[in-house]
């Protein structure tokens, strides 16, 4: 009996099997364009788990949330994950060490705030805009010294700006409208007429501020320009070799970083915080982006988000867990518990997973694409 006669019994059964398993699949899924060769999102059942995330996000959160959960989890998840899209551009694709987040998040903050308090009939959103582009003034001017010095060098004149920062929004009267303290307050945010006071509302615009700038930083880093950050940080002097220009390249990465970072700081004070003071963005706050950037996932978009929701999340798992487990842990221990989880937590990523949580999740998208087959 040769192959061809062989009894296809067997193969029969097992077709509608594996076919029931390989959901995760491209095979079939032609692409006969250059842009359908393109997309960010290749395969369809990813771009149908997107669409549906989206609809969750738009319209069913904001409806199904409590007030608790969208105003200590949701809303500080969203601005906090835009900010680490900021400083992943920076640090993650072009490989320029920053220490001054939380001086470009300050600035956004303190610009859009002037601009509403001293320009009358400023609509929200170019005010928080407007932010951004006070920051990545701020920005650009401390990326020079990019060009000169790198590694921690670049770190500590980095550093310098949110110390800057701090002493100019404290001894400046004129950034904070006169305020002899340095805090400052706004209230009554709308956007053409509609009221944005709700913490829905406010969930609603922070979400969509994040889809715009993932979306067009996805596209940034897919082009030209993220190839030349990604050029620079790889061997910087290779890239000069072969064309691509150093001061165009880390400046541009710092201009880009620093406008996402400031607009990100105006969400976290007009949305998040309404009233704040200079130490609402102290070195803490630069601390804690790269953290989220390290845990995340170094060069990714989506390590952002995920760096985001473990820094949000752990502090608040951390606060049940005396309730869950019997244990008294004070507040204090479990401060202290968290730092120490996260210092932990960024040895372990730097040693076995250098692009973090970002990495393990397209392992397992990987692995699944090849299930149930061993190779």
């Amino acid at each position: 009996m040769t192959l061809r006669d062989r009894p296809p019994e067997r193969s029969e059964s097992l077709c509608p099997q594996l076919a029931k398993n390989m959901l995760y699949r491209e095979n079939g899924q032609f692409k006969t364009t250059y842009p359908a060769d393109s997309q960010i999102l290749p395969i369809r059942q990813d771009r149908m788990a997107m669409a549906l995330l989206l609809a969750v996000a738009f319209v069913v959160i904001p409806m199904a949330s409590s007030e608790y959960l969208l105003r200590a989890v949701l809303i500080p998840f969203l601005i906090l994950s835009l900010a680490a899209l900021g400083l992943n551009v920076l640090v993650g694709y072009c490989g320029q060490i920053s220490l001054g987040s939380g001086a470009f998040m300050a600035v956004g903050a303190y610009v859009a705030y002037n601009c509403q308090a001293r320009v009358e009939g400023m609509p929200l959103i170019v005010s928080l805009l407007a932010g951004g582009l006070g920051a990545t003034v701020l920005g650009v001017a401390f990326g020079l010294p990019s060009l000169r010095i790198k590694g921690l060098y670049l770190a500590v004149a980095t550093l310098a700006a949110q110390f800057f920062v701090d002493w100019a929004c404290l001894r400046l009267k004129w950034v904070t409208n006169d305020s002899t303290s340095g805090s400052v307050s706004v209230a009554g945010l709308s956007i053409a007429g509609f009221s944005v006071e709700s913490p829905a509302a406010r969930y609603l615009l922070c979400l969509s501020f994040v889809v715009v700038f993932a979306l067009a930083t996805k596209n940034i880093v897919r082009g030209h320009i993220g190839r030349s950050w990604m050029a620079m940080r790889d061997m910087d002097v290779a890239a000069a070799v072969i064309g691509i220009r150093p001061m165009q390249a880390k400046l541009s990465a710092f201009a880009v970083s620093s406008f996402i970072i400031g607009v990100a700081g105006a969400l976290w004070g007009f949305v998040h915080l309404g009233s704040w003071e200079p130490a609402a963005f102290g070195i803490n706050r630069s601390f804690d982006l790269l953290f989220m950037v390290i845990i995340g996932g170094l060069g990714s978009i989506s390590g952002a988000f995920f760096g985001a929701a473990f820094i949000v999340v752990l502090p608040l798992l951390l606060d049940k867990l005396p309730y869950w487990t019997g244990l008294s842990v004070d507040t204090a221990t479990a401060s202290h518990l968290a730092l120490m989880i996260f210092g932990a937590l960024i040895v372990f990523f730097l040693i076995k997973e250098p692009h973090g949580l970002a990495r393990l999740w397209a392992t397992a998208k990987e692995k699944l694409r090849l299930w149930p087959f061993p190779h």
